[in-house]
């Protein structure tokens, strides 16, 4: 299954390498199988330089990745990637493709732009709900919960929350025995929503 996340300049660091490692450790503690291939999408074919200068390689762009199941767009300083047509165009294309879109944090105000599908509940991090609903108003936003299962919307509050998600999403997608196994591996203490 191919896992694709976004990321972009000022992209919260927590935000696509806890995603990343959930799931190329589940891959790795699952016997016998590899179930989940997962690499970085950024707009253009250069680095990445997410918050506090960290310099990160993509794997792919947006107009030369593989196709992709499950698109995770992460948070971070999003605003100027809101303004980028090129990008919004692409993530509401992959919202017509892929079996389900996960967001972290700010990562909900990139696909509530993109107009990639009515969203329904939704959540993100504390500290930026009200902005969320003040830009979307038509949302349902959630709060005090690590994430939200909307169906082919999955999206979560921020940093360590987005690990958390993408937990519950090898559970989802896999097995809650897989992603036990992974929280383990990765010594982590997986917060369940109430």
């Amino acid at each position: 299954m191919n896992i694709g996340i976004y990321i972009y300049d000022q992209a919260e660091v927590l935000d696509f390498s806890g995603p990343f490692e959930v799931f190329s450790t589940a891959s790795r503690v699952c016997k016998g199988d590899n179930p989940f291939s997962v690499f970085l999408i950024a707009e253009e074919d250069r680095p990445v330089v997410a918050r506090a200068g960290y310099r990160v390689i993509p794997d792919y762009t947006i107009s030369n990745h593989p196709a992709l199941e499950v698109l995770i767009i992460v948070g971070g300083v999003h605003t100027a990637e809101m303004n980028k047509a090129s990008v919004k165009e692409w993530i509401s294309l992959q919202a017509t493709k892929v079996d389900l879109i996960a967001t972290v944090c700010t990562g909900v105000f990139l696909l509530a732009n993109a107009h990639a599908m009515s969203l329904g509940r939704v959540t993100t991090h504390w500290e930026d709900q009200n902005d969320l609903r003040l830009a979307f108003p038509s949302l349902d936003i959630v709060e005090g919960v690590r994430w939200v299962d909307d169906g082919k919307v999955i999206s979560s509050g921020g940093i360590s929350a987005g690990i958390d998600m993408c937990l519950y999403l090898v559970s989802k997608l896999h097995s809650a025995e897989l992603a036990h196994k992974t929280a383990h591996q990765m010594e982590y203490v997986w917060v369940k929503n109430i």
